[in-house]
């Protein structure tokens, strides 16, 4: 283990040298965002990527009846970018927002591709960076494929443990497709029922 959570992250992909990471989080600045504040935002060609180094991100959209939903969360240790804006400089479809204070290593993406003129593995570790990332988009959105509002709340406190209770109820409610009033109805009996050993007699 290191000191710095992206360089433990980076090595779990390839066996860089310390000078190596030294040079990788250089190329980085670190940036502080509230809730609210957005990463990317709809319509603009992505050209940053982050490290969330702390807090939680959600990304969301608006459909045509101008209606917000949230498609899924970011949160410590993971990239942040809009992928197929990034690859095809194409303008973003979703915004990327804090839903909590976030800690972020951004990196331009023009240092970003810099990086692959320097280090000869670079290349290679990206695009396992950017499969995982889509990996990882697919297995939250699939997360969600219970017709029922109360099963898919209880598949995401199974999934993401402990994030529950970093996001505004708006936000969660929205993600697992049902409404604020639905998912307080939906807690309140989970936290009604008994647990196992007052079950027992």
């Amino acid at each position: 283990m290191t000191d710095s959570p992206l360089d433990d992250f980076l090595l779990q992909f390839h066996h860089f040298s310390p000078q190596q990471l030294q040079l990788i989080r250089s190329q980085a600045v670190a940036r502080t965002y509230q809730p609210g504040d957005y990463f990317s935002e709809a319509g603009r060609v992505a050209q940053e990527i982050g490290f969330v180094v702390a807090g939680v991100f959600r990304v969301c959209y608006f459909d045509r009846d101008g209606t917000e939903h949230t498609k899924y969360f970011v949160e410590e240790d993971h990239f942040v970018v809009d992928l197929q804006s990034y690859q095809f400089q194409q303008p973003c479809t979703e915004y990327v927002q804090a839903v909590t204070p976030v800690q972020v290593l951004v990196f331009q993406a023009r240092v970003w591709q810099t990086l692959g003129l320097t280090i000869l593995a670079w290349p290679q570790v990206e695009q396992q960076l950017f499969t995982r990332a889509l990996l990882e988009k697919m297995n939250r959105r699939s997360a969600l494929v219970s017709p029922n509002g109360a099963t898919r709340y209880a598949q995401f406190l199974t999934t993401f443990p402990g994030l529950a209770n970093r996001i505004p109820l708006a936000y969660l409610a929205s993600y697992i497709g049902v409404t604020p009033q639905s998912l307080s109805r939906i807690r309140r009996r989970l936290n009604s029922r008994p647990s196992s050993s007052d079950a027992t007699t």
